[in-house]
């Protein structure tokens, strides 16, 4: 019988926090292998956020990428009369800055205490250069925000509230199982207004929503900031319009 050989995870002394950070995988970050990761570590640097704190403004230039890599944070524009639309909600392992040109297009917010991953544009298009599998995983990353952003079309142009707090529900299982094993525990750092900007709908509506979904027995909502699925395939269905 032969026996299999395995070779030795070689990760660089100088490799920094990269060498011991635990959302690499599930990030961009994945496509430098261990060996290279001082290299890594060397184009960025680590910020601490506190909750409120602002890091992107829109229609400042754009000098720098991010990568989340700890916490929730709070994509949003502004009308000129201060009106805020929220377009999405980014936590661990989102790259944030790739749809922009010279200036950011959105604003972001961090919605808890935050750990971001900064990238300067110079550094960063240095490592695309000599790291091809770099550029082709924020290829497939910028063609996952243009896909959710027509999800998020669709959301608000056609689906009814129900449908459109459903696919919320979802959408915040799916990102919550990326970074671990599945669990139906879904943690909401974000307030029900928030919610009801990002879904289209009113703050009345969502609290109703969400009653009735707690009252049917599809979730449970043991405080504010948290609910448990209790019928995935039910959400999965109406989120669908399949009812």
């Amino acid at each position: 019988m032969q026996v299999q050989q395995f070779r030795p995870v070689v990760i660089a002394a100088n490799a920094g926090a990269c060498g011991v950070c635990n959302v690499r995988r599930q990030s961009v970050c994945s496509a430098i292998e261990d060996a290279d990761l001082a290299r890594l570590a060397e184009a960025s640097t680590t910020r601490l956020l506190a909750k409120g704190q602002s890091f992107i403004e829109e229609g400042a230039p754009s000098t720098d990428f991010f990568n989340v890599t700890a916490g929730t944070v709070k994509l949003y524009k502004l009308l000129p009369d201060g009106r805020q639309q929220i377009t999405g909600f980014a936590q661990t392992g989102h790259f944030l800055g790739l749809a922009v040109s010279h200036t950011y297009a959105f604003s972001a917010e961090a919605l808890e205490p935050v750990q971001l991953c900064r990238f300067s544009r110079p550094k960063l298009r240095a490592m695309l250069d000599d790291f091809p599998a770099l550029e082709k995983r924020l290829l497939e990353t910028a063609c996952s925000e243009l896909a959710a952003a027509q999800d998020q079309m669709l959301l608000l142009g056609r689906k009814t509230a129900k449908e459109r707090v459903a696919s919320f529900l979802l959408s915040r299982v799916k990102d919550r199982s990326q970074c671990c094993q599945f669990n139906n525990r879904i943690h909401l750092p974000m307030n029900r207004l928030d919610i009801a900007d990002y879904l289209g709908l009113t703050i009345e509506t969502v609290s109703r929503t969400l009653t009735m979904f707690k009252r049917a027995r599809r979730i449970e909502i043991p405080s504010g900031s948290e609910i448990i699925v209790l019928d995935y395939a039910w959400l999965q269905q109406l989120a669908a319009g399949l009812y």
